[in-house]
């Protein structure tokens, strides 16, 4: 699930949909273009659980940059500075590093 909240992010990013305004027209060389790419291509990985622990370690770090780049700076507080959901998607892809896709992932497929 938390695979398929941070796509949202990356599709209005990258593709307008859903429609963002402050995302609207972006460079995609942009830091908020590069974060796009970064969170279409990591969190489809994750969706269907294919190179899981390497994605989401990924995602994982973006996430904490965001925050530090993008909510930090008004404040230490995360319920403060609009920071919540960068702080809980940091931790749940770091979770997800560690503990890897599972059973029902394609990295599970593949192993077999």
């Amino acid at each position: 699930m938390a695979a398929l909240l941070l796509l949202q992010y990356g599709t209005a990013k990258l593709f307008g949909f859903p429609a963002v305004p402050i995302f609207a027209g972006l460079p995609l060389l942009s830091l908020y273009g590069v974060a796009g790419i970064i969170e279409f291509v990591g969190s489809s990985f994750l969706l269907v659980g294919l190179f899981t622990r390497a994605a989401a370690f990924i995602l994982s770090g973006e996430m904490a940059a965001a925050y530090f780049i993008g909510h930090f700076p008004k404040g230490f507080i995360p319920l403060l500075n609009g920071g919540n959901e960068a702080v809980l998607f940091c931790f749940v892809f770091l979770y997800l590093a560690a503990a890897g896709g599972g059973a029902w992932s394609l990295d599970e497929l593949r192993r077999r």
